[in-house]
């Protein structure tokens, strides 16, 4: 069953958890919002409605809102787990939706306070594309497409990644994804961030 295929959570259910996360993280790391904001690039004001629940962040702004809390995408959209076997059934994995292009992105792995690995499954709707800022120096990322085709903009390179292919790359440039065809691209990706300092 891939992503396409699983009924969408109600909106404020999953908007709830990040606009929690983020609020919850900024405290723990005692940020104001204009602290936050100015570590992230993303205004204050933004930041405000996100943790209100009254806007829902592009993927760029949530890529750029991790940055900022220092941590990886999973630990803003899902719940933090204790280290133990863990299975996460469809309902309990967090979903993203970037209200402008349609990218989805489901967390697959659970969040560990200890461990920076993220094991995500994503779907870009055609003619889209999403942009994330860089991560912290040492993070990489792997990518599988398993349906579609995908360029992967990285290291200021093109990659054409089709499906059943793999690509690696560095993930402390900007990278971006784009479908340039007609079909949903579906991809599964590994960040790795235990190389940071």
């Amino acid at each position: 069953m891939t992503a396409v295929d699983r009924k969408p959570r109600a909106k404020e259910q999953q908007t709830h958890g990040l606009a929690a996360n983020i609020r919850r993280l900024r405290h723990a790391r005692d940020l104001t919002l204009d602290e936050l904001a100015s570590r992230s690039g993303v205004s204050r004001a933004m930041i405000s409605k996100i943790e209100r629940n009254v806007a829902v962040p592009t993927a760029t702004v949530l890529g750029k809102l991790a940055l900022g809390l220092e941590v990886g995408l999973s630990r803003l959209i899902g719940e933090q787990s204790e280290r133990r076997p863990t299975m996460l059934s469809p309902e309990a994995q967090a979903v993203y939706h970037d209200p402008e292009t349609g990218f989805i992105r489901t967390s697959l792995s659970p969040s560990f306070p200890d461990r920076r690995v993220e094991f995500a499954f994503n779907v870009l709707p055609p003619r889209q594309s999403a942009v994330f800022p860089p991560h912290p120096p040492g993070v990489e990322e792997y990518l599988f497409v398993s349906k579609g085709s995908l360029v992967v903009m990285a290291c200021e390179e093109r990659f054409d990644v089709r499906q059943g292919c793999s690509l690696f790359y560095r993930g402390d440039t900007q990278h971006e994804f784009r479908n340039e065809t007609d079909q949903p691209a579906e991809f599964y990706i590994v960040v790795d961030g235990n190389g940071t300092a």
